[in-house]
């Protein structure tokens, strides 16, 4: 097994197809073992949300979210997430402005934005999200789609 040394950017809505099975989480875990995992320090709390909100729907059972939340402990030892500093802050505060962005997806947009500043490098912007994979791409960001 070979070991991902190039950086992507995973949003939310992606890491989330990682643990529960629906369209595009077999692309997902494909991108998983191709890239090294970045992300918003948000993205563990927007994936908790999402994971409790089906367990109070039914769609998971109590057994079910254990596992989960159990892969997500081991899995959190490889993620590298990114800090909400007021840099990216006010990267997001313009997003807004500028684009019909929610407050989460700009924060991730910023996110990466920041990340790829400080780096010097481009990194690639993973999505399931629609809205959010249009606006990457109109602000000129390597969007990998996952759909």
């Amino acid at each position: 097994m070979t070991i991902a040394q190039e950086w992507a950017y995973f949003d939310t809505s992606v890491l989330l197809k990682n643990y529960i099975e629906e369209t595009g989480s077999v692309q997902t875990r494909g991108l998983l073992q191709r890239y090294r995992f970045i992300s918003s320090v948000i993205a563990p709390l927007e994936v908790l949300s999402a994971l409790y909100r089906r367990k109070s729907t039914g769609e998971l059972d109590d057994k079910a979210l254990s596992g989960i939340l159990a892969r997500i402990r081991e899995d959190r030892l490889y993620w590298k997430l990114v800090e909400v500093s007021s840099q990216t802050l006010s990267r997001a505060e313009e997003l807004i402005q500028r684009t019909d962005l929610r407050t989460l997806d700009a924060l991730h947009v910023a996110s990466l934005m920041t990340i790829q500043a400080a780096l010097g490098i481009r990194i690639p912007f993973i999505t399931g999200d629609r809205r959010q994979r249009d606006m990457a791409g109109r602000l000129g960001l390597d969007v990998l789609w996952v759909g």
